[in-house]
């Protein structure tokens, strides 16, 4: 499969393993980082290419003006909202993009009325979104939808890599398919594998490796 040369039940056996040391070591996170689902949503797609320093002044900066709404966001020009999502980087690209989600979700009547179709079908419905890539559509359904997604993010693909569970060619369905057969089919759990993966990438598991005290040493 991958130079861990295991199996599929192989990956699953270790990378639970991976979960249940990093929950004992960090306890859960809390995730996501946000106090709505508008505001996770925003974050998903302002945080492509970006620190997420960045995003929250853009998110602080919609907050001042009131737009942290599904409805106001739906209706503010493109070129008012550009310059408040600056910090954000590639702004105008990324005006573009959140406001192809936004449009699209208002269009289906809110949040609330997502809740009868199935996640394989809001997934396919997000990725027609302009911009809206896998990860991005993964972390809108995991943490603003509550749907038991894995999402696959540069840090995970760091860890996998470092630790022998991948070889860093694996596509991101494949990884995806992997994490989400190890693990129960719960939000709940899914959303804190993946916070826990984040937190060790921000503590151990950098650019520039900090082995000292890492739980999976």
């Amino acid at each position: 499969m991958n130079r861990y040369q295991g199996t599929a039940e192989r990956f699953r056996t270790e990378f639970r393993l991976v979960y249940r040391r990093l929950l004992r070591a960090f306890g859960p996170q809390g995730w996501w980082p946000a106090e709505s689902r508008i505001e996770v949503v925003i974050g998903a797609v302002l945080t492509q290419n970006t620190s997420w320093s960045n995003v929250e002044r853009a998110i602080a900066s919609l907050r001042e003006r009131r737009l942290l709404d599904l409805a106001r966001l739906d209706r503010i020009p493109e070129r008012k909202l550009a310059p408040l999502i600056r910090s954000s980087g590639f702004y105008r690209l990324k005006t573009r993009r959140l406001k192809s989600v936004v449009g699209w979700l208002h269009e289906q009547g809110g949040f609330a009325a997502l809740s009868s179709i199935p996640t394989t079908g809001l997934r396919t419905r997000l990725l027609e979104c302009h911009g809206v890539g896998p990860e991005t559509a993964d972390s809108i359904l995991l943490y603003a939808l509550d749907r038991p997604v894995f999402v696959v993010d540069a840090y995970t693909r760091r860890i996998l890599y470092r630790y022998g569970l991948a070889t860093g060619g694996e596509g991101y369905a494949e990884l995806k398919t992997l994490a989400e057969s190890a693990l129960p089919r719960r939000t709940a759990v899914l959303n804190e594998c993946h916070a826990l993966l984040v937190r060790l990438a921000k503590v151990h598991c950098r650019s520039a490796p900090c082995c000292t005290g890492c739980p999976l040493a």
